[in-house]
């Protein structure tokens, strides 16, 4: 049966890490990557770089110094239009594409939301104020749509939801990216079209499951205190296409590693 496999990944700058994604096609062999934080405005985008990797088809939105995103494509895509300025903001936060697929197009969204800072308050962090208001539009644009037949939605989300994406639960109430008031703005934002969450489909939600170490850190691998901030949502219609899911744990002892690695799901078309 024909597949899709589609891997996300913050890179930390896109630039600097472009030789890492010899490795990860290596590991992953992915018909699609999302990228997020590429940190390059569109005219020093790396085009003929990335394509040598093996991927013809590239979409990319960027500015100088932070935030960006890109899909790179071994399939033909068409860029979406008609994307919201969140926020009001014009930060390149998020890229959709059409992407020519078995059976017919699949509708691919590349989001980075907000960090939101080291204080979980609205009123004394604007950067967490950000973070809220972005998540609150994202929830509105995706219920305005409703449950789009053949959509995937991946990204740097920002926020660990479920009680074993982090460390530890109770230690991580009050810190930025596992809050009560942002696990139930992403959860709000999953099931305002119904979003069936891709990788807890295959580890159970009382198992641990990580993407991002801190690089404050010593040793990332000893302490283990990770969060799973990158996700993959897919329609209703395609969780029943779902066969595998990699999250690839290793790709943070690269040498010059984000802090991000990447995670691929495979779709069975």
């Amino acid at each position: 049966m024909p597949s899709l496999r589609i891997a996300t990944w913050n890179i930390n700058s896109v630039r600097l890490r472009r030789p890492l994604l010899a490795e990860l096609v290596k590991a992953l062999d992915p018909d699609i990557l999302c990228l997020q934080e590429t940190k390059c405005p569109d005219e020093l985008f790396p085009l003929d770089d990335l394509r040598a990797f093996g991927f013809p088809h590239i979409a990319h939105k960027g500015m100088k110094g932070y935030n960006g995103v890109a899909v790179l494509s071994r399939r033909p895509l068409q860029v979406l239009d008609g994307d919201p300025d969140w926020c009001g903001k014009g930060d390149c936060r998020h890229l959709a594409v059409a992407v020519d697929a078995p059976g017919g197009p699949v509708e691919l969204h590349d989001f980075y939301v907000p960090a939101g800072g080291d204080t979980p308050d609205r009123e004394a962090n604007p950067k967490f104020a950000h973070k809220l208001d972005f998540v609150a539009e994202a929830t509105a644009w995706s219920a305005a749509r409703g449950a789009k037949a053949r959509s995937v939605l991946v990204g740097d989300l920002n926020i660990a939801p479920l009680e074993h994406d982090v460390w530890s639960h109770r230690q991580m109430l009050g810190v930025v990216s596992h809050t009560p008031v942002e696990v139930e703005a992403l959860t709000g934002w999953q099931h305002s079209a119904g979003w069936h969450d891709a990788l807890r489909h295959f580890v159970p939600a009382d198992q641990k499951l990580y993407t991002w170490w801190s690089y404050r850190a010593k040793d990332w691998e000893a302490a283990d205190r990770g969060r799973r901030l990158d996700h993959v949502w897919v329609s209703p219609d395609l969780a029943g296409a779902l066969a595998r899911h990699v999250v690839l744990k290793p790709a943070r002892g690269w040498a010059q590693a984000s802090d991000h690695v990447p995670c691929m799901v495979e779709l069975a078309l």
